[in-house]
């Protein structure tokens, strides 16, 4: 009877503690619409944590409706504005697997590029040198997967010029990268693995402006490892898109025999 007496006054303690704790948070007799507005407020004047604080309580409370769904939306990029890339994925990917068909989702498509693109500073990456074919490629690559998804789901959308100008950075940018790998192999002699890269630049990401540098390593591959035939439809496709360069590098070649 004591343990009994003992357990039955620990529940009311414990009660009695909750709804303290709710009697202490001035949000705890706000309706959805309230939570919402004065979240959405927070997030308009930059106040990330505090926004996202309000609109997990929304989302919590009130899980069903469209201020539930606008909700999980604005804690996405709530913490995409503060550079939490891990949780903003992962709140943007839970949205569009729950509400493939919402209203929003080229929004949340598009922020999902947002979240993985990053440009270099313009400044600094002159002054350094930078070059974003050099960087890590995953992000860039994940970037240009969501864009493209956005143009091709939503191709009337209002953010899809300006992910069709994002896409085509990136693409140069992951062509760039492809072809410096192909590149790296070439150099050390593994030619089917330099041939293999440089066809990806082509295949993926048709267009880049790596193209020419990447039927360039395929020709000299197929040249090192004695394939006459595919050597020479290279070197067509070559001459057809790119005359002005090939001509350059036969001139190149005729001044160093002379010389």
């Amino acid at each position: 009877m004591r343990a009994h007496g003992r357990a039955v006054a620990l529940a009311a303690a414990i009660t009695l503690a909750a709804c303290s704790a709710l009697e202490k948070d001035p949000t705890s007799k706000w309706d959805a619409e309230k939570l919402y507005k004065e979240g959405h407020t927070e997030l308009q004047a930059g106040n990330w944590s505090h926004a996202r604080e309000l609109l997990e309580k929304l989302a919590s409370r009130y899980p069903f409706g469209r201020y539930a769904q606008q909700a999980q939306i604005e804690i996405a990029y709530s913490y995409y504005k503060e550079e939490e890339t891990a949780d903003a994925l992962d709140a943007v990917d839970r949205f569009l697997k729950e509400n493939p068909t919402h209203p929003n989702a080229d929004y949340v498509w598009y922020l999902k590029g947002l979240i993985n693109f990053t440009e270099p500073p313009a400044l600094i990456g002159r002054l350094i040198g930078y070059k974003v074919s050099e960087r890590d490629p995953k992000a860039m690559r994940d970037a240009f997967d969501a864009f493209k998804e956005l143009l091709a789901k939503f191709p009337n959308s209002h953010y899809a010029k300006d992910a069709a100008v994002r896409l085509r950075y990136l693409q140069d940018a992951l062509g760039g990268h492809e072809v410096r790998v192909a590149d790296y192999y070439f150099r050390r002699g593994a030619y089917v693995a330099a041939i293999e890269r440089a066809q990806g630049a082509l295949t993926e990401f048709p267009g880049s402006a790596a193209q020419r540098e990447a039927l360039s390593i395929m020709a000299r591959s197929y040249d090192a490892l004695g394939l006459t035939q595919l050597h020479a439809d290279v070197e067509r496709v070559l001459r057809l898109n790119y005359p002005e360069a090939v001509a350059a590098k036969a001139g190149a070649k005729n001044s160093q025999a002379a010389d």
